[in-house]
């Protein structure tokens, strides 16, 4: 290897980047466990359906475009490295190999269409979103990729090299970009049938405890790993991720409590990605106490945010604008109060003597990106739309998007009652015995869903 070679360094990305693809599983798991039992394959398969289409259009366009020799005014890179070509396994990114580096990026790639899911949950057909994913991490995510984190000594990209938008780790390139474009999608599909009148509660709480637990622990890859080297950086950037997730999770449980009277599984799992979206951007910039600073403000304001769905009518399924446009807003931001000019960067915020200067980068960052994200998003949205059709019919919604659009269903509800809790000596029960049972079983159903829609 060349001089200027570090295995500790490599080792230390490679691992990282294999925390971020666990990342997207667990991302399933989280937007899995929080829709009705009849949609949790299709939302296991919306984010799988990520890593199968955006690993191929990386190797093929995707890094090039992104992190290849700038083509222009800090826009988009050029075609140099068109189906990876051009890259010698001895080529380095500072400390490491470019494939190391390539492989890291790869992953967030992955992640950030996939967070948009979660918006238009219910009611998205299958192949409309399979296209929605090729077209936009072509024309969106590539493109802020490169104006984000392309640097090459002020000629790079035009937000985060030309002009200091700081950005550790994705919270304008992936969270802002994937918020805005979930509000576009939902704004283009519409609201779900029986939206604000049926109860559309999680259908399995313990998921969605364990797919944040899996995007907790792999987003120590995520951040840490962002700093491209097993240094100080990468160190500060942990600690910086685990305080400010649970300051996060105290925050939004306290403003449930608060507000709704209870302390919520799903406001525990909520307000840990709530804090673990708003750390990204800042985490290699801030102390410890802005860490926690940080956490706790996204806590309660992401809480607050998913009722902005309520009272503007607009259907986000999951909660992907609460949580993420408007967590990383909150992150972006008070990196331009709390950086501390001591961390990995030098610019420092408002409360460290650095004026305003940083705060208003930080807001032209996170305007741009959300501008061009809800633009470029509802017009692809639109166009799929138009042409193939995105939603599926009312029909198929009704009776559930997993039939429909993979001919399998999570849970095999058909075995249920065939011999439980029967001796192998007593009769099956004719359909005259059965009859009344089943129709004692709807009742309950009935009434217990009655009582959900009149407490909504």
């Amino acid at each position: 290897m060349p001089d200027g070679f570090s295995a500790g360094d490599t080792a230390f990305v490679l691992v990282s980047a294999a925390l971020v693809m666990v990342m997207t599983p667990g991302l399933a798991f989280f937007y899995g466990g929080m829709v009705r039992a009849k949609s949790t394959l299709n939302m296991l398969a919306m984010s799988f359906l990520s890593l199968g289409i955006v690993s191929v259009l990386w190797v093929l366009y995707g890094y090039s475009l992104s992190f290849g020799p700038d083509a222009g005014a800090g826009l988009i890179g050029n075609l140099d490295f068109l189906g990876m070509n051009g890259i010698g396994l001895n080529d380095l990114a500072g400390t490491i190999p470019v494939t190391a580096f390539s492989a890291f990026q790869l992953m967030f790639a992955i992640i950030t269409p996939a967070l948009i899911s979660g918006a238009i949950a219910d009611r998205a057909k299958f192949t409309a979103w399979g296209l929605f994913v090729a077209l936009w991490v072509t024309v969106v995510y590539f493109p802020v990729a490169h104006w984000v984190f392309f640097f090459d000594g002020g000629n790079g990209g035009w937000l985060g090299d030309r002009n200091g938008v700081i950005d550790f780790a994705g919270g304008t390139a992936v969270h802002i970009n994937a918020g805005v474009a979930g509000l576009a999608l939902c704004l283009v599909l519409g609201r779900r049938i029986g939206f604000r009148k049926d109860p559309m509660r999680p259908h399995s709480l313990p998921l969605v405890m364990l797919g944040s637990g899996l995007l907790w622990f792999g987003w120590f890859g995520f951040n840490a790993g962002s700093a491209l080297a097993a240094n100080g950086v990468a160190a500060m950037a942990l600690i910086n991720t685990q305080v400010a997730t649970g300051a996060a999770l105290i925050g939004w449980l306290i403003y449930e409590k608060l507000r709704h009277g209870a302390f919520t599984t799903l406001g525990a799992a909520s307000g840990a990605v709530a804090g673990l979206v708003a750390v990204t951007p800042a985490c290699g910039s801030v102390s410890p106490l802005g860490a926690v600073a940080i956490g706790l403000v996204a806590g309660a304001a992401c809480a607050a945010a998913i009722s902005l769905k309520y009272r503007f009518g607009f259907d986000d399924s999951l909660d992907v604008v609460g949580v993420h446009a408007v967590g990383g807003a909150i992150g972006s931001l008070l990196v331009g109060l709390f950086a501390t000019g001591t961390v990995g960067q030098t610019a420092k915020g408002l409360f460290y003597g650095g004026g305003f200067e940083q705060l208003g980068k930080q807001a032209m960052g996170v305007a741009v990106v959300a501008v061009y994200s809800f633009v470029l998003s509802w017009l692809l949205a639109k166009a799929i739309d138009r042409t193939i059709g995105f939603r599926v019919s009312e029909e198929v919604e009704v009776a559930g998007i997993d039939q429909a659009e993979h001919a399998e269903s999570a849970y095999d509800f058909s075995a249920l009652g065939s011999g439980l809790g029967r001796s192998s000596a007593a009769p099956a029960p004719t359909p005259a015995t059965a009859a009344p049972a089943a129709t004692a079983v709807t009742a309950v159903a009935k009434s217990t869903e009655k009582t959900e829609v009149d407490a909504r």
